[in-house]
């Protein structure tokens, strides 16, 4: 066993295999892989990693009672995050936002992942269902990738409080086999931070502008070859290496980290282009 500390749940005690495939290099590769896409260049105090989104996911799901298959799918689900996470996205004009699930199975395959799986007495098959309950759902509709992306992007933006998100996790439940909470009181607080969120973190004009520009200068670099597509599988300091060595995309990367052109940039326009998103979380009926 091993303990992990995370800075939303405390300690907590994992089981080997989670071990192994927490050192493997697809995950290793997620401590430098921003959660935030570019937000870090413009505000360097937001920089919570894929990392630790995957860690608390796992966490959640354990939490919960979810099986060690679920734990482990957990954990992996964001492996294929290309460097700077949904930028990617904004790169190849993909409106679905899942890039990085078109390459999923083909990063897992490529990887130690199978090997690690096989010695723990686990078939790679498990990586590629789709009935974890706990791990996904539809919006509107909680689970355990959704509530710790919230609550940690949440936590970083300084727009929740520790406390907060103790009570919150204090309120919440399994019912049928899915997330719910205990108290309406609790399901239109997460509902409204979900909706400030959004509102002022997503679509905050500068990280907009981040992430929007981050994805010109690498698109440019793509069609000059600074960076071949299979370079967007490295971490964020890595491909910014490679964007540094050409003057022009470093220039750029300048003018991002200093909001030069911010005035200059359509904002509202930019913004339109997120999905709109909402959380109705069921309420334990019993309660």
């Amino acid at each position: 066993m091993m303990q992990l500390n995370d800075i939303l749940y405390g300690e907590f005690e994992i089981e080997p295999v989670l071990i192994d495939l927490l050192n493997s290099a697809p995950m290793q590769r997620l401590k430098n892989v921003h959660q935030g896409g570019a937000i870090f260049l413009i505000d360097p105090a937001i920089n919570h990693t894929r990392y630790e989104h995957s860690v608390g996911v796992m966490y959640l799901v354990k939490h919960l009672g979810g099986s060690m298959e679920e734990q482990i799918a957990a954990l992996l689900h964001d492996v294929s995050h290309t460097a700077f996470s949904h930028v990617a996205d904004y790169i190849f004009d993909n409106a679905n936002e899942d890039y990085h699930e078109s390459i999923y199975k083909q990063v897992i395959m490529r990887s130690e992942i199978p090997s690690i799986l096989e010695k723990h007495g686990f078939e790679q098959g498990i990586l590629f269902r789709e009935d974890y309950s706990i791990l996904e759902q539809p919006l509107p509709d909680l689970c355990a990738d959704r509530v710790d992306y919230t609550l940690r992007d949440l936590y970083h933006a300084g727009l929740t409080s520790i406390d907060d998100v103790r009570r919150f996790l204090s309120q919440l439940v399994l019912q049928d086999g899915r997330m719910a909470l205990v108290s309406m009181e609790t399901a239109e607080w997460i509902s409204n931070k979900f909706t400030e969120l959004n509102n002022e973190y997503f679509k905050k004009p500068e990280h907009v502008y981040a992430n929007i520009k981050l994805a010109e200068v690498l698109r440019n670099a793509l069609e000059k070859e600074i960076i071949k597509k299979s370079d967007l599988l490295k971490d964020d300091f890595e491909v910014l290496a490679q964007l540094q060595s050409d003057p022009e995309s470093s220039r750029k990367l300048e003018d991002i980290k200093s909001m030069a052109r911010f005035k200059q940039f359509a904002v509202a326009g930019a913004s339109d282009r997120f999905k709109r998103r909402e959380l109705h979380p069921a309420i334990l009926c019993c309660a």
